[in-house]
């Protein structure tokens, strides 16, 4: 059997990227060229697009022997071989994928059928470790050529579920925990993340390779981390569903951390079905994270694909938090009163859901004295550690003096900040500050606006929604809502990249109390399925591998 990497190489010299006829710098929706319909064909039968094709459709053509997971790393290959070089969204292909494909096929002949992820290629961001050949950097070189001692809890699940980990996908460095001048989705080790939709684009972050490789179809679907933003940003911006789970719901074992209080690692796909599907595999309780401890029920996991129903919003209670919205009459707004009248519509009571206090003031200590902390546990764990790198302050050393890691045009203020606080988090002020958010996300937030009105969830455009979540660790559910129309004003970030224009998606936000991952998931299916947006718009370069040309059309 030839190597991935042989196939990379053949792949690389017969691949051709999409032409590119309009770009966001006309303030005009791109076209396109060489894109070929969403549903194609498969050895004579209709098959959807990789772009499209959802677990079921790649669980029932794998079942019935249209093509094989091994088919399936190909093509996912070749799709990333077409447009890595341009967008820079993974940074690791795993070595062994063919081989690990290869098994499972044989799984699959004999009856052995893990479930719905059989088979099926994840790329996972490059913070969640792998005690396999791929590096875990966090994109940082500090990290590159480090071991850990096992799988993280995550990796593990992927594989217990039957799902190939693919590669690891780019992020913003250190999930964008180290500077405060530098670039959605860029790192030392794997340069600029560029957003699917839009030449230049901002991908957001900091999952942003994790974005744009399920946008793009360069896996089914991929896994991010938040700790504010990290998933649910990327995802709107990549027309996903992404879902940023409770904290504690997925363990962090063994991912590269930020803050033990706010961590989390959720999916991020096409379909909200999908994003359960995933989401099912990766839950449950890990001794070795604490926090697993608090899931419901004995940490029983709930049937999240039962509870999605097209009819969901019926009967439900969806809040509005008016003292929080922005007052702008803004193309996202506009959007966002037009999905409430989609809910209304549906069956949904919209009810008022305010902040005691919108603008309760939170503590930045609490990211830097997690940050002290978890960061040094994390690197004692570490079976190679080729730097050395034993504290933050180790860290910021080697990074200062790194010319690949850009310093100090990329400077290391959240870092400095860290160091400068003088306390990790088991110091009594650190618990002062967690306090200090608890009660702004709590009573005077979000959580006290979910309790007082009875609300089953309390709606957000996805620009306003992860801080709001993030500070209690509260669950979030980002669906496609809508899209910058032509004509749009271009803006862009201080380093160049587009932050909005015509062609630019932007999501809705479900929030919900601890734990109500169903409940959310039920309400996000059934605005998906009565809106379908994610249809309505199209990436500005697309790959053009599809199984047909592993397989035969």
């Amino acid at each position: 059997m030839a190597s991935l990497r042989h196939i990379i190489l053949t792949a690389s010299s017969v691949w051709m990227l999409l032409t590119v006829v309009a770009s966001c710098l006309a303030d005009t929706r791109p076209q396109y060229r060489f894109i070929r319909d969403s549903t194609l064909t498969v050895k004579g039968r209709e098959f959807p697009s990789l772009v499209d094709v959802t677990i079921d459709d790649l669980s029932s053509g794998l079942e019935g022997g249209l093509f094989t997971s091994v088919d399936l790393v190909n093509a996912y290959v070749a799709r990333i071989m077409e447009v890595n070089d341009t967008l820079h969204a993974v940074t690791e292909l795993n070595p062994d994928a063919l081989d690990i494909a290869a098994d499972l096929d044989a799984k699959r002949a004999g009856r052995d059928n893990l479930g719905p992820l059989h088979g099926i290629p994840i790329m996972i961001k490059n913070n969640i470790a792998t005690a396999d050949k791929m590096n875990n950097t966090a994109g940082s070189w500090a990290l590159l050529g480090s071991k850990v001692p096992d799988d993280s809890m995550i990796a593990k699940k992927l594989r217990q579920a039957g799902a190939i980990i693919l590669g690891k996908a780019n992020l913003s460095q250190w999930a964008n925990y180290r500077s405060h001048n530098s670039s959605n989705g860029w790192s030392a080790y794997g340069g600029q993340v560029y957003g699917a939709y839009c030449p230049s684009m901002d991908p957001s972050g900091s999952s942003s390779g994790s974005a744009v490789s399920s946008a793009l179809g360069l896996a089914l679907a991929a896994l991010g981390t938040e700790t504010s933003g990290s998933i649910v940003s990327p995802s709107e911006k990549g027309n996903l569903v992404g879902i940023k789970p409770t904290v504690g719901l997925t363990s962090r074992h063994l991912v590269i951390p930020i803050s033990e209080h706010q961590d989390t690692v959720g999916p991020m796909a096409r379909t909200v079905k999908d994003a359960a599907h995933i989401l099912q595999a990766i839950a449950g309780v890990d001794p070795a994270d604490n926090y697993t401890s608090a899931i419901p029920d004995g940490g029983r996991i709930p049937d999240y694909l039962a509870a999605l129903d097209a009819d969901g919003l019926r009967g439900a209670r969806i809040g509005v938090p008016h003292n929080i919205l922005p007052s702008a009459n803004s193309t996202e707004m506009a959007a966002y009163y037009n999905a409430l009248d989609v809910m209304r519509e549906a069956g949904a009571s919209i009810v008022a859901a305010d902040f005691l206090n919108g603008s309760a003031s939170t503590s930045d200590a609490v990211l830097e004295a997690d940050f002290v902390t978890n960061l040094a546990t994390y690197l004692s764990s570490l079976t190679t550690n080729p730097h050395n790198i034993a504290t933050l302050a180790d860290l910021r050393e080697f990074t200062r003096g790194f010319p690949r890691e850009d310093y100090p045009d990329r400077d290391t203020a959240e870092w400095d900040a860290a160091l400068a606080l003088g306390y990790g988090n088991d110091d009594a002020r650190a618990w002062d500050a967690l306090r200090t958010n608890r009660r702004a996300g709590g009573e005077l937030g979000l959580l006290g606006a979910i309790e007082r009105s009875g609300v089953d969830a309390v709606v957000l455009p996805t620009s306003q929604a992860p801080e709001r979540a993030a500070v209690v660790g509260a669950p979030i559910v980002t669906v496609p809502m809508g899209v910058y129309p032509d004509g749009s004003e271009v803006v862009r970030t201080a380093r160049g990249l587009v932050y909005t224009a015509p062609n630019v998606p932007f999501g809705l936000s479900f929030l919900g109390a601890m734990f109500s991952e169903t409940t959310l998931l039920k309400l996000a299916y059934a605005f998906e399925q009565k809106t379908m947006v994610r249809n309505k718009v199209k990436p500005f370069l697309l790959p053009t591998t599809e199984l047909g040309d592993i397989v035969g059309f």
